[in-house]
């Protein structure tokens, strides 16, 4: 079966984006630890828009996307949040063409720029 991704932007009540993402942090850690298909799980603010937050989320297949909308957290997450926190929220199903691996080497500020993954 082919990883699905999620990729969503979700907006925010004007100023409150900190208070969401108190929220949207902890769904993450929750999801991180109890869903196994849940392979990636990332935040974003945008930083052209104060007032909004976007994902990017990666499950396994199909079916462990399915177990994380159908999951505790999910549950958690319509159960207990506060509504007038987003306006409204628009996101798309898509299949990985590629994941790069994550850069995991570090390079001093001091250096001129070069792109981070470069020689791995």
């Amino acid at each position: 079966m082919a990883k699905l991704a999620i990729v969503a932007t979700i907006k925010i009540a004007p100023g409150r984006r900190d208070e969401y993402l108190k929220h949207l942090r902890a769904h993450a850690v929750r999801c991180r630890a109890n869903e196994p298909g849940t392979r990636q799980f990332d935040i974003l603010t945008p930083q052209d828009d104060a007032d909004a937050v976007m994902l990017y989320e990666v499950y396994a297949n199909a079916k462990a996307f399915q177990a994380y909308w159908d999951g505790e957290s999910m549950k958690q997450v319509r159960r207990d949040g506060d509504p007038a926190l987003t306006r409204n929220a628009v996101g798309a199903l898509a299949s990985p063409v590629e994941l790069i691996r994550p850069c995991i080497r570090a390079r001093p500020l001091e250096t001129e720029f070069r792109p981070f993954c470069e020689n791995l």
